[in-house]
């Protein structure tokens, strides 16, 4: 069995508040032994000196999508799996708006096999809460799930009629499954392409109502409420969708939700002269909203930041505005611009990794997210303080669609590892 032994880390465990200096010992694809001085019960193994970078476990980022299968030209396993390496990330969790959706046993298998072949980051799959990701049938989730699904959602659509999505959660509930919804009302945001205000009016482009948040959200809580399902709402952008999940867990429903780095780093002042690239669903906010979303990771009322992963290429992003795609890449940006939150004193060190990695895993129920005897060798090796500019150019993703071009960030991963084994290593 091979044994690893990394000397002299910060060590830095959010789900048992651990910050000491010391070592961490991996035997084959676990854990062994956390902190103090493992050499004396490291014979044999290989070292690795930390000299006081920061070692963490991998980030769990549940909301990616892939574009495999149906899209490989825009993102396949293998780059998605690259890119999520150079970000620290070492789960992944991917929607089911592929080509065929994931609402089949077949696609989840097909996806599962495929990251076991490219030994990178680890892949979990959400399926379809609805057939086609239509909004009308439900799918067979009890199966799916028993097969390796961890959730369901229509992805990037919200399950619009009330009465299929009680059903969802009815169906969820007696399965005691996870829903994921994508929190927009879709006729009022349907004809919309950025944030109701003063920018979307001086630019002349269709708007989108913060309302259309709120609205799916506080009707989605009804129905938690009616059926007790375990709820989940994604990429909050809103400050009234924060209050309205507050509200919620004061009240002690089954609710959680998580939110993307572009909803506390920019706001709708980022589309400049129609720069497609900051085009996002939901759209920026306003200045008030990133505040309120930052409030909201402050005090715990959004439990994990996702980089909400959506690659284009080309011919889908450069186009007027109104016909460009929704959504930037982020895998490798999400550690980075996560820990401005850090560095700008809105959350402490661990507080941030645990929005990264053990909050996502906890919700996901995946056994990872840990710096802990047993647990997987799920890794990030990382320096906090380092300072570097974005450049999309030089991301492994296929596509290159972030609005980040330049931006300065602190923080730069070293190493990646995943079961023990190390999946990227910067050079130099």
């Amino acid at each position: 069995m091979s044994r690893l032994l990394i000397r002299g880390a910060r060590l830095l465990d959010p789900a048992s508040r651990r910050d000491v200096p010391g070592d961490l010992l991996i035997e084959g694809e676990r854990i062994a032994a956390v902190g103090g001085d493992l050499a004396v019960c490291a014979g044999g193994a290989e070292i690795i000196d930390a000299e006081g970078l920061c070692l963490a476990p991998g980030l769990v980022d549940m909301r990616v999508q892939l574009r495999e299968p149906g899209a490989e030209h825009m993102e396949s396993i293998e780059s998605a799996g690259e890119a999520a390496a150079a970000g620290g990330v070492t789960t992944m969790v991917a929607l089911p708006n592929t080509e065929p959706p994931v609402d089949d046993v077949s696609v989840v298998e097909f996806l599962a096999r495929r990251a076991r072949e490219v030994r990178l980051a680890k892949v979990h799959t959400y399926a379809a809460a609805t057939k086609g990701l239509a909004g009308k049938q439900l799918t067979e989730m009890g199966l799916l799930a028993a097969n390796g699904a961890v959730g369901f959602t229509d992805g990037v659509r919200a399950v619009a009629d009330a009465l299929v999505m009680r059903r969802v959660l009815s169906y969820a509930r007696s399965f005691d499954l996870l829903v994921l919804q994508h929190p927009e009302e879709p006729s009022l945001a349907a004809a919309g392409e950025v944030n109701e205000g003063e920018i979307a009016t001086r630019l002349g482009l269709a708007a989108i109502p913060p309302a259309a948040e709120i609205i799916m959200i506080e009707r989605d809580l009804r129905l938690v409420e009616l059926t007790g399902a375990r709820y989940h709402a994604a990429h909050l952008s809103t400050g009234a969708a924060v209050e309205a999940i507050r509200q919620a867990k004061a009240r002690g429903l089954p609710v959680t939700c998580d939110t993307a780095p572009a909803y506390f780093t920019l706001n709708e002042t980022a589309i400049g002269d129609y720069r497609t690239f900051a085009k996002l669903s939901p759209p920026l906010r306003s200045e008030a909203d990133r505040r309120a979303i930052v409030a909201g990771l402050a005090d715990g009322t959004i439990d994990a930041i996702a980089s909400d992963h959506a690659p284009w290429d080309q011919d889908s992003k450069r186009l007027p505005f109104s016909s460009a795609a929704y959504g930037i890449v982020g895998l490798e940006t999400l550690l980075p611009l996560s820990l401005r939150l850090y560095h700008d004193g809105a959350l402490g060190l661990l507080d941030v990794l645990a929005r990264l990695s053990w909050h996502p895993a906890r919700i996901l129920r995946l056994p990872i997210g840990r710096l802990a005897p047993g647990s997987p060798a799920d890794l990030v090796l990382f320096d906090p303080n380092e300072p570097w500019r974005i450049d999309p150019d030089a991301f492994r993703s296929k596509s290159k669609n972030a609005p980040f071009d330049d931006y300065p960030v602190r923080g730069r991963v070293v190493r990646t590892l995943v079961d023990g084994r190390t999946i990227f290593q910067r050079a130099g």
